[in-house]
């Protein structure tokens, strides 16, 4: 199957959600084109729609929906750590295209403003739909919180595991990656960055 015989005379389908623009059809015949590479035969029973599934979950993987982050004054003078622990997320590799999740610890100690806690989720999913490494991964997230906050100090850890490590290569399976992104107090401050630590129980 050939890229000019999966197109068949169909306009390209462009879906923009997030970030991300895809051409389902070209993507469909590529993944087509990928498997008679490897020697698989796309037209099988088992294979037909192998392309379309294919695309749809890169496609759920490499888009996130659009947010504005909400902030409001910090009119009670709040002047301890705020952290969100625990969150969620997945990625995908850029160097082999194969998935790694984990869980993000997020804090901030504010300063004029403080963010609705809901967003501090959605701008690790934000930065997360996107092909990743771990640790620029990290550092966008601390660094938007700087520059929409203004804070006093930002801390992030990540912890996850990556399947390009633990299903081939050296197959280390149970073995997870630890980053961090620290600024402001979080970073300069021993006992502000123990406290955040230790707040967001880093294993």
């Amino acid at each position: 199957m050939t890229v000019a015989e999966l197109h068949d005379g169909r306009p390209a389908l462009h879906v923009v959600r997030g970030e991300a623009t895809v051409d389902r059809n070209a993507a469909e015949a590529a993944v087509a084109e990928l498997l008679v590479a490897l020697g698989q035969d796309p037209s099988s029973t088992h294979l037909a729609g192998t392309p379309a599934r294919v695309v749809a979950a890169f496609e759920e993987l490499l888009t996130a929906a659009p947010f504005q982050p909400t902030t409001f004054a910090n009119d009670e003078g709040y002047d301890q750590l705020i952290v969100a622990r625990d969150i969620p997320f997945r990625s995908l590799c850029q160097h082999h295209l194969l998935p790694f999740r984990g869980v993000a610890h997020v804090g901030y100690l504010p300063g004029a403003r403080i963010v609705g806690l809901s967003k501090l989720a959605r701008v690790v999913e934000h930065f997360a739909a996107r092909l990743q490494v771990q640790e620029r991964l990290t550092v966008q997230i601390g660094d938007w919180l700087s520059s929409e906050l203004e804070p006093k100090g930002v801390g992030v850890v990540l912890e996850a595991e990556h399947l390009c490590m633990t299903v081939r290569g050296v197959m280390a399976s149970g073995s997870h990656t630890v980053t961090s992104s620290l600024h402001g107090l979080v970073r300069d401050d021993a006992r502000c960055r123990a406290e955040f630590l230790a707040l967001a129980r880093c294993h």
